[in-house]
């Protein structure tokens, strides 16, 4: 991925940076755990080949001590006898492997020195990790936590919108009521017109028939 090229940078890395710095924590994060696992998984495999390194360098300086005891044995054995001659072959022989034993030795050390180094890689690289999953957990809550806030939100706002709505409503049914009086006073206003009319007829017709009355009482009166 080249997010890292060395455990030290992974170790080393300021995960806080990064992530405030990103333009998507939650991937970054996650690529970053990724990386992580990754490099743990290639650590242990050398520390598995170094240990099987170890092991078969340990199988070759038990053989290699064992031929510097044989042919110090035999060398003993061949001065024991006044053979110096044989003897002194003998200790050429074993120190052709006491320069084998050294050899064998340093890159025992050298092994050591690596197997060392990779477990306090390994047990840095594995702190460093929980961290990153300690912040992706802390992010994936983040998250659902702002999610929930959204939806409380947008229902507090919905709400709002049926407030002023149920507002609205009632603003309507006021001026609806108004109307109505209007109205009403209208259809009264023209209800007292048509009667006053009729008051005027049926005035004129009793007018007319006191008059018939009247003009009946004066023709009795003459004759």
């Amino acid at each position: 991925m080249g997010m890292f090229s060395r455990i030290n940078d992974i170790v080393q890395a300021n995960l806080n940076a990064m992530l405030d710095k990103a333009e998507n924590p939650e991937k970054i994060i996650r690529l970053i755990i990724q990386e992580m696992e990754e490099t743990l998984v290639e650590v242990r495999t050398d520390a598995a080949r170094y240990i099987a390194e170890q092991k078969t360098l340990a199988r070759k300086t038990a053989n290699v001590q064992k031929e510097i005891d044989g042919w110090q044995h035999k060398a003993q054995l061949a001065m024991n006898n006044d053979k110096e001659s044989l003897a002194k072959a003998a200790l050429v022989e074993k120190q052709k492997y006491v320069t084998s034993l050294t050899s064998l030795e340093e890159q025992a050390n050298h092994l050591e020195e690596s197997i060392n180094k990779i477990q306090i890689d390994t047990a840095r690289l594995n702190t460093k990790l929980q961290e990153a999953k300690a912040k992706q957990k802390a992010l994936v809550t983040r998250k659902a936590s702002a999610h929930t806030r959204l939806k409380v939100k947008a229902a507090e706002h919905s709400n709002k919108i049926d407030d002023a709505m149920m507002r609205f409503e009632q603003y309507e049914q006021k001026i609806d009521n108004l109307e109505a009086q209007a109205d009403a006073y209208d259809l009264t206003a023209t209800s007292d017109s048509a009667t006053s009319l009729q008051a005027e007829f049926d005035a004129m017709e009793a007018d007319e028939s006191i008059e018939k009355e009247l003009e009946t009482l004066r023709k009795q009166k003459v004759a």
